[in-house]
């Protein structure tokens, strides 16, 4: 085998001038013979069959794959993981060899737009590649099934007694406890869920990392970030931008919930400078802060007049019920009631008698209008909240469904996760006075604004960092740039850097944290809830702007304006067609991602917070 080469190159040497003529012949007669034989020839028309080829096959595997997930994710044991494992390495097996081909078929001159566009998306769309070598595909999905059922049956501790992860999340927020039994949920959940999954997680990107080389990329964080219609560091470079521009409304924040903290529980427990207690935030992963509003709420400014909760408790939805109202809004705008099948087989509460994923996500089983979301619903105001988000992917999904099968999603992907939470926006006191959950007589006066503001902001702003170093986490770790032993010090690293907060214990070398957090087994792209919390505030302005609203833009509710849905579904209707400035400049006329709109909505609270935190140390 080793000779020839050699012998060609002698060949070719003795051929001299004579074989350009010849070898061009020989192409020419390759092609011809090529094109007699290939379905699917390397020309513009093959690739245009091959890409309907491919659409047609992903589009009868997904709905037979959906209903193996929905039942994996409804029915956590031995025989689903099995399943939903067998059809992952299908899946990936199927992905990576379209990726593969579509690399081949994009170099071919004179392509139709569109079907460039969709070898684009079969190229850069794999969130986890397996390599083309024989077991890689069912080992990287063994270990991402194991993962993922190790989570769902994850669970941490409260007073030494075991507590689930969907009650351990709403016991965080439970204000009723110590400094001491907010550091076991935390410590336990970390240490029971997060910590056994390193050696796997390793393990698992290792194998993606080598399939993401294989399709071209120089790791698997440049192949997520090829995902957004630009250059990846230009992408990286466009999240940066954004940050900074919001970054000083989240410091501002930061400060003055650190003095409040400081005030509730004293220098031994949070010190007044420097960065927060990660667990004394009212959320598992100090990612929303909005449970904690009581201890910052200032006198006078800090009482809103109402509480959701209690509201929804008043009313008494039960979880359908909020699920209907979620229902009201969109209808509301002018869109279709959701399906029958929706309720049939949505899954709404914990069921009794059988291990779930309660963590909450919306589904279309058949591409068309089998939509579905599957929560562990309680009747609080983060699930009511967290409803309106499901069900903007559900109608989102809906809007695109006659489009090709590589067009049916978002503009990019935080365009699906800014939809529901625009509208969950427009939860103000007005629209609770329009649907009956509050009374005329107690919404808040603009003297309340800044609780208004406050409240909203504990949520939306203090996400923002964490929104964005997840997958900057990830992306250090795809580059190899850290090493496995000190993957969860980079991971406390990030959160100092970003979030200025710290664990409530310390943290060995063999503590794997960020586990703990749903989206990293799952391996789940987290970027895009960055780009949703600064989306929405864009979507919401426009959608403000185009129903004539007039007052405050954070009061603003455009419930029931056919106009403003009108031309939202229009946006939705894109799908995934055209590049996201495209989708973007239909609805807003801007075609820049951009945090300017959410700077204008908070204004009022970053000037009072600026106020509240004079003489006091910004940052951390």
């Amino acid at each position: 085998m080793k000779i020839a080469p050699v012998a060609l190159a002698a060949l070719a040497a003795s051929l001299g001038a004579c074989t350009t003529m010849q070898n061009t012949a020989v192409e020419t007669v390759a092609a011809a013979e090529q094109q007699q034989t290939d379905p699917y020839p390397l020309t513009p028309q093959g690739a245009a069959d091959w890409v309907a080829m491919v659409e047609k096959d992903l589009f009868g595997f997904s709905v037979e794959f959906s209903r193996i997930a929905w039942i994996n994710a409804t029915y956590i044991m031995h025989d689903s993981d099995a399943l939903a494992a067998k059809y992952g390495a299908t899946a990936t097996e199927k992905a990576v060899a379209y990726a593969t081909e579509a690399a081949r078929y994009a170099v071919v001159e004179g392509l139709d737009p569109d079907v460039a566009r969709k070898l684009d998306i079969l190229r850069n769309g794999i969130v986890m590649p397996a390599p083309a070598r024989d077991g890689a595909a069912t080992e990287l999905n063994e270990i991402a099934t194991r993962l993922g059922s190790a989570y769902g049956k994850g669970r941490g501790t409260l007073n030494g007694k075991e507590i689930n992860g969907s009650d351990i999340e709403a016991e965080m927020g439970n204000l009723d406890h110590t400094p001491a039994e907010y550091a076991e949920m935390w410590s336990s959940w970390h240490d029971n869920v997060g910590a056994p999954m390193r050696e796997d997680y390793t393990r698992m990107i290792s194998i993606a990392n080598e399939g993401a080389k294989e399709l071209g990329f120089a790791d698997l964080g440049s192949m997520w970030r090829s995902n957004y219609d630009m250059d990846p560091d230009q992408f990286a470079e466009e999240t940066e931008r954004m940050w900074q521009e919001v970054k000083p409304l989240y410091v501002a924040l930061h400060t003055y919930v650190r003095s409040k903290l400081n005030e509730k529980y004293g220098d031994e427990v949070q010190s007044a400078t420097g960065p927060i207690r990660a667990d004394l935030l009212g959320n598992m992963w100090a990612q929303e802060w909005g449970n904690i509003y009581p201890l910052v709420a200032p006198e006078g400014a800090g009482d809103i007049g109402y509480d959701l909760t209690d509201l929804i408790e008043k009313k008494g939805l039960s979880e359908t019920g909020m699920v209907k109202v979620g229902e009201q809004f969109f209808s509301s705008l002018g869109f279709a009631p959701l399906p029958e099948t929706f309720w049939e087989r949505s899954q709404f509460v914990k069921p009794r008698d059988r291990e779930v994923v309660c963590h909450a996500s919306a589904w279309d089983i058949d591409n068309v209008d089998d939509l579905r979301i599957k929560m562990c619903i309680k009747p609080n105001a983060d699930d009511f909240t967290t409803i309106h988000h499901e069900l903007g992917h559900n109608y989102y999904q809906r809007a695109y469904n006659e489009k090709p099968f590589l067009y049916l999603s978002g503009a990019n992907d935080g365009f699906h996760e800014a939809i529901g939470d625009m509208i969950a926006l427009s939860i103000t006191p007005e629209y609770l006075v329009q649907i009956d959950m509050l009374d005329k007589k107690d919404v808040p006066s603009a003297n309340k604004d800044i609780g208004l503001l406050l409240r909203q902001a504990m949520d939306k702003v203090a996400f923002l960092p964490f929104g964005l170093m997840v997958d900057r986490y990830r992306w250090s770790l795809f580059d190899e740039s850290v090493a496995p032993e000190d993957y969860n010090e980079q991971w406390t690293t990030l959160r100092y850097q970003y979030q200025g907060i710290v664990p409530p214990v310390p943290r060995g070398p063999d503590a794997f944290d960020p586990g703990a957090k749903y989206h990293v087994p799952g391996n789940v792209p987290y970027t895009r809830y960055f780009l949703a919390r600064i989306l929405q505030f864009q979507f919401f302005k426009a959608a403000c702007d185009q129903a004539g609203w007039k007052g405050p833009l954070h009061r603003c509710s455009f419930y029931g304006n056919k106009e403003v849905g009108k031309n939202l579904n229009a946006m939705l209707a894109m799908g995934a067609s055209k590049p996201w400035p495209d989708a973007l400049e239909a609805f807003t006329g801007e075609r820049q991602m951009s945090g300017k709109a959410m700077v204008e909505y908070f204004a009022p609270l970053k000037a009072w917070l600026d106020e509240q935190n004079k003489g006091k140390p910004q940052g951390w």
